[in-house]
């Protein structure tokens, strides 16, 4: 292994292919002080010894968070403290051992959850955190924490059969997470074997009827203005009826009709920029969304959304808000629903629809995949009961086959007509 001084100097100069694991450089003056460089550029720290017969090695910190003589210094202290029998590694997993599930949860939240995944996730879990978890278990301490007790927070969440699977999901990851770091046993985890509660998809599709009602409050909203549901108003207190219309910015229009005919998520039409669109291959490239990468094709009618909305001085964004990026469509999605007469249809049902459609006309589950940007297959077969027309050309073709057989002569009088 290489050998030569610590310092920040050649810290900095070590490097770590990508075709290896990592990339030790040990201290020539202080025996077992080392450093290790990573593909990824981290560098780490590290005491090593050997204890009971046994090679031990013990991380000391980030390199930019300790300089080389901070972990110089805490290296020589944690060597010191074996040569007098201390054992710093079963001294670590026992302070580990000691924290609680509140302390564990915020480690990984920081360490695991913002830095490698959505930013989205991370609220979700911290809303779980904050309003579930915590406050039933956050003060036990990790080793502490039963499978009755998980059980016990699961089965009281009744009311909430989604949240409790989530919060049951979400402690199993966060003990696995501190078992990797030997703090807990894999085998413990409180959350395994715990029975989850059944959960029952919420596709809602809309039917041509429902679509039809839709595109006429749509067109209403953007020239003379829906109108006001006045039932709950005393009438002293509303304006003339002509006036009694809300109108919405095209924007918001615009928005709600691309849903319609890209199935894109909310989050990427809103995220949208106008250097992302690729006008000649028709394409909305995503840097990132759900999914990682992602195109969003833009049929005639899109492009022609896009091509009618205006663009704003100083503001990327195709669906335009007061202040950048739109937040939201809740509003007017909340004023179309009610004027279309479309109760207990979400945003998300349009994307459903989008699909559904496509699965009607025999598109063909893999196709509708792609357009809807999935990466397992196995979250498009949610849609395998409407891919029936190449079910229904083939139930039609045996049938007719069949027929024939039971009615040779019916055949031959009609060929020879």
């Amino acid at each position: 292994m290489p050998q030569g001084r610590i310092s920040k100097k050649s810290v900095d100069a070590l490097r770590c292919s990508e075709k290896q694991d990592r990339v030790f450089l040990w201290d020539d003056a202080l025996s077992g002080f080392g450093v290790a460089a990573f593909p990824s550029q981290k560098k780490i720290y590290y005491a090593q010894y050997r204890q009971h017969g046994r090679s031990r090695r013990i991380a000391l910190g980030e390199h930019g968070r300790l300089t080389p003589d901070q972990a110089r210094s805490e290296a020589k202290k944690l060597l010191g403290a074996v040569e007098t029998g201390s054992d710093p590694i079963a001294e670590r997993r026992e302070q580990r051992a000691r924290r609680t599930l509140a302390e564990a949860a915020a480690d990984f939240m920081v360490h695991h959850v913002r830095s490698k995944r959505k930013p989205r996730t991370a609220i979700e879990y911290q809303c779980l955190l904050d309003r579930r978890i915590l406050p039933a278990l956050g003060s036990r301490r990790l080793v502490e924490i039963t499978r009755s007790d998980v059980a016990r927070l699961h089965s009281c969440m009744a009311s909430a059969p989604f949240a409790a699977n989530r919060c049951l999901a979400l402690l199993s990851s966060i003990w696995n997470w501190a078992a990797r770091r030997a703090e807990v046993p894999f085998e413990e985890n409180p959350a395994r074997g715990i029975e989850k509660n059944p959960e029952r998809s919420r596709e809602r599709f809309l039917t041509r009827d429902e679509f039809g009602r839709l595109g006429e409050s749509l067109r209403l909203a953007e020239t003379v203005g829906v109108a006001w549901e006045t039932n709950d108003v005393q009438s002293k207190h509303l304006p003339r009826e002509e006036n009694r219309r809300t109108t919405l910015d095209p924007f918001a229009v615009a928005a709600i009709r691309l849903l319609i005919f890209t199935g894109a998520r909310l989050g990427e039409i809103l995220s949208a920029k106008w250097d992302q669109v690729d006008v000649d291959r028709r394409i909305l490239f995503l840097p990132d969304s759900k999914t990682g990468k992602k195109p969003i094709y833009l049929p005639e009618t899109a492009l022609a959304i896009l091509d009618s909305l205006p663009r704003l001085d100083g503001n990327p964004y195709i669906i335009a808000g007061s202040d950048g990026r739109r937040a939201d469509l809740k509003r007017p999605w909340s004023v179309l629903r009610r004027a279309a007469d479309l109760k207990g249809v979400r945003l998300h049902d349009l994307r459903h629809s989008f699909a559904s459609y496509g699965a009607e006309a025999g598109l063909g589950l893999p196709i509708i995949g792609k357009l809807l940007g999935h990466t397992q297959p196995s979250t498009t077969n949610r849609y395998a009961h409407l891919d029936a027309s190449p079910l229904r050309r083939a139930s039609e073709d045996i049938s007719t086959r069949i027929s024939g057989a039971l009615n040779p002569h019916a055949q031959e009088e009609k060929a020879i007509q």
